[in-house]
């Protein structure tokens, strides 16, 4: 999150230290979850274009990377109690939530267990909830989309963490190589956030606590009231049939707006994008 000079950041104390939150806009509340898991939060661009569309949005990091608490444990549902956490200091009782990439898969984690603490959810570019969620093909297709020579690299840190010798760092520079593989037009992609951060430690332990909650995570969306509209660029390396769509035919509620020549971060590609998507959700909450 860039620096607040407004003083709209606040601390919402949870199990093992706070986690680190800020407030901007008017209008109808909006929870922003980044994506990661273990990554520092990076929405600055789609928090701006929720506030033309007369959202008051609230953001945090989440645990795993400072200012918020570094310390786990670094599982769904901690992921989740956080999230209630902010809303609760935040003094919001329904929200809509708008998550990016694992930050949908979140959203949808709420949903299935707060769903009275929600108005509708916006997820981009999501982690979906039936199979792997799009999981298993995402890796090829990033990798497909690189040069030899950072493929090589990436391959070779993916070995590092495999044998657990991951560190932190690695994590970045797996990033920074993937990063214009994200998007539609690799050439042109943006350059990645200077000061990203990562935590390999919250990754791969929340990763691994997806697997066993995922009977329970579709029973519980099959009978979700939310209405849910899934944002996905047709270009994104997380296949937009496992993901969103195989997700939103097991909700009773739920849309699937796919954007052609576009990648794993709409606000970015086609600004504007997202802001439209929330009239979708709006007109199916009604």
């Amino acid at each position: 999150m860039r620096p607040d000079p407004s003083g709209n950041r606040f601390d919402v104390a949870v199990p093992g230290g706070v986690i680190a939150a800020q407030r901007a806009g008017v209008g109808d509340p909006a929870l922003l979850l980044h994506g990661g898991p273990g990554l520092s939060e990076h929405l600055d661009e789609l928090a701006d274009e929720l506030r033309h569309a007369r959202l008051a949005t609230v953001r945090f990091q989440q645990r795993g990377i400072a200012p918020s608490t570094v310390e786990g444990p670094f599982d769904v549902a901690r992921h989740v109690a956080d999230a209630i956490a902010v809303l609760d200091v935040a003094g919001i009782e329904r929200a809509w939530l708008i998550g990016h990439s694992w930050g949908g898969y979140l959203a949808l984690q709420i949903a299935s267990r707060h769903p009275q603490r929600i108005l509708g959810i916006l997820a981009i570019g999501t982690l979906g909830a039936v199979g792997d969620g799009g999981v298993g093909t995402l890796g090829p297709n990033l990798l497909a989309k690189l040069d030899d020579g950072a493929r090589g690299e990436c391959e070779a840190l993916d070995a590092r963490e495999e044998a657990g010798e991951a560190t932190d760092a690695d994590y970045v520079r797996a990033m920074e190589l993937l990063w214009p593989a994200y998007f539609a037009d690799p050439a042109s992609a943006p350059p990645m956030p200077a000061d990203l951060a990562a935590s390999i430690a919250c990754n791969t332990q929340t990763m691994a606590s997806i697997g066993p909650d995922a009977e329970r995570l579709a029973a519980a969306l099959a009978g979700c009231p939310v209405p849910t509209v899934f944002l996905h660029g047709e270009a994104d390396p997380i296949d937009i049939d496992a993901s969103a769509r195989a997700t939103a035919e097991v909700m009773p509620h739920a849309e699937v707006v796919a954007i052609a020549g576009v990648g794993h971060f709409p606000w970015l590609e086609r600004p504007g994008c997202v802001a439209d998507a929330l009239i979708e959700l709006v007109a199916l909450s009604i």
